[in-house]
């Protein structure tokens, strides 16, 4: 089943924030948060927006570059930051504790997004070995295949769940928790693995040749796993992953404006638990993507579908 929504840029709602590079976007769900989003950019500022969207404020610094964000069961906000890794950080005080540094002794390179469970279980990814968010087309184009996805129990021991991933990016778990998701960017998938059940330890796709490439997922108020579609599938890009080594190094080497770039696109899926897309969102008017576009997070909360992005000053979102 498909319900593809081609919503006009009328619809789009535009929240320009004190920042650049909204990567993602979360809804808080108690007390005086009800309603209240939440966002990261580039400068290592964490922002609330009112659930009016009319007050912005900075409530915390990460010191870094913070991406992904998720609610911990204490009151405190996960943050992935690409640069220090993961991190707890208390919307209160502005207090920032740092939970996952290193994994086996060797400090992660990319933390990009994560995906907390009932009892306190953080699963979450590091897109790359080999290079940090300031070199991600690099990881992109030369299929590293180095990105993992991660388990921090409430104990803080920390395991690799799944390697030898291209560009590990968004992280979703099942309504259930039979399962946690982690879109693959560079191959447009969403490589699952199961974990509990008879299939508990098995490795499978939810989702697999999607129309573009995936950044953060989330799972939604509704149970589905909304899913980004940062730029359309560039067949440039395609042929270029096909090709030696390197030929891939030498396209990251050139001049940044000669290099495959992302589309101008607004987009985001949404995924039943059997990999069937239900809602596939496009807002398709020229203006609305002149002024805003690449989106690389989502969360929907009660209908209203919120967006960030890598490359925008602001969030937006759209009601269903």
């Amino acid at each position: 089943m498909s319900d593809a929504r081609h919503v006009t840029g009328s619809r789009l709602r535009i929240v320009e924030v004190p920042g650049y590079g909204a990567e993602d976007v979360l809804v808080g769900t108690d007390g005086a948060d009800e309603g209240a989003v939440f966002t990261g950019t580039e400068d290592g500022a964490v922002l609330r927006i009112s659930h009016d969207a009319r007050h912005i404020s900075r409530i915390a610094h990460t010191g870094g570059r913070p991406l992904g964000l998720e609610l911990l069961g204490d009151g405190r906000l996960l943050v992935c930051d690409a640069r220090r890794g993961l991190l707890a950080v208390d919307p209160r005080s502005g207090g920032v504790e740092v939970l996952v540094g290193d994994v086996d002794g060797r400090p992660m390179k990319f933390c990009n997004n994560a995906a907390v469970a009932g009892d306190g279980t953080i699963y979450f990814s590091d897109s790359s070995l080999l290079h940090g968010i300031d070199e991600w087309k690099h990881d992109l184009v030369r299929l590293t295949r180095t990105g993992r996805l991660l388990r921090r129990t409430p104990a803080g021991v920390v395991d690799v769940l799944v390697d030898g991933l291209a560009f590990a990016n968004g992280v979703a778990l099942a309504a259930d928790e039979s399962w946690v998701a982690v879109a693959e960017t560079s191959l447009r998938t969403v490589v699952r693995r199961w974990l509990t059940g008879p299939r508990a330890g098995e490795r499978d796709l939810l989702a697999d040749d999607l129309p573009g490439y995936p950044d953060n997922i989330a799972r939604g108020s509704d149970g589905l796993v909304w899913v980004t579609l940062a730029s359309p599938t560039d067949p440039v890009v395609s042929t270029v992953q096909r090709a030696p080594l390197w030929v891939r190094r030498g396209v990251t080497s050139i001049p940044e404006r000669l290099q495959p770039a992302p589309k101008r696109t607004i987009r985001v899926l949404a995924l039943d638990g059997d990999g069937r897309r239900v809602h596939d969102v496009v807002v398709d008017e020229p203006a609305a993507r002149r002024a805003f576009h690449m989106v690389t997070g989502v969360r929907e909360h009660h209908g209203r579908v919120w967006l960030g992005s890598l490359h925008e000053a602001a969030v937006a979102y759209v009601d269903l």
